[in-house]
């Protein structure tokens, strides 16, 4: 996407090169999972406005609109929640459908759509999947905390993608 690489994405660093690589790890991930394409293009934005893991932001969160004008506006909700996602406050109660989902941008809570759980839960394995898979010292520390957190939320999982969390996390591919 002409837009990540304008925005710099292709000169941050992250874990397995540059952020714009993890990015379309994480798309391509996402598209071997069936995602539907919004999904997968949400996959590929995910970091614009930063992440509650992952501060370095290419967009304000105030230019939404900007970025719903290149990727659509569904694709952009799905971006917006998971950037806007305080993963201490929300992730305990995200598999609930009346769970409370708190923004770090706004500090509002509030309780999205099944759909979108779905979609963050979604995006969320693929986007921690792809860290375990390039980073054993990141799936050594994180990964039994990682599959206990996607055993949480599996009801939310597609079954691809549930499969893909415990053959990575649960045993660990070989380096």
């Amino acid at each position: 996407m002409v837009l990540l690489r304008k925005l710099g994405a292709a000169d941050i660093a992250h874990p397995g090169g540059t952020l714009v690589a993890h990015l379309q790890r994480v798309q391509g991930q996402l598209a071997v999972w069936g995602a539907r394409p919004a999904l997968q293009v949400a996959g590929l934005c995910h970091a614009f406005y930063g992440t509650d893991g992952f501060p370095t932001a290419l967009l304000s969160p105030h230019s939404r609109t900007e970025l719903a004008e290149v990727i659509g506006a569904e694709a952009e909700a799905i971006v917006y929640l998971y950037a806007s996602c305080d993963r201490k406050a929300s992730y305990p109660t995200l598999a609930t459908a009346d769970g409370a989902f708190r923004n770090r941008f706004t500090g509002r809570l509030h309780t999205p759509e099944p759909q979108l759980r779905r979609d963050f839960a979604e995006l969320s394995a693929a986007n921690e999947l792809d860290l375990a898979r390039i980073d054993s010292v990141f799936r050594e520390k994180w990964g039994a905390g990682l599959l206990a957190l996607f055993a949480r939320f599996r009801p939310l999982l597609s079954q691809p993608a549930w499969s893909d969390c415990h053959m990575v996390l649960a045993a660990g591919p070989q380096d």
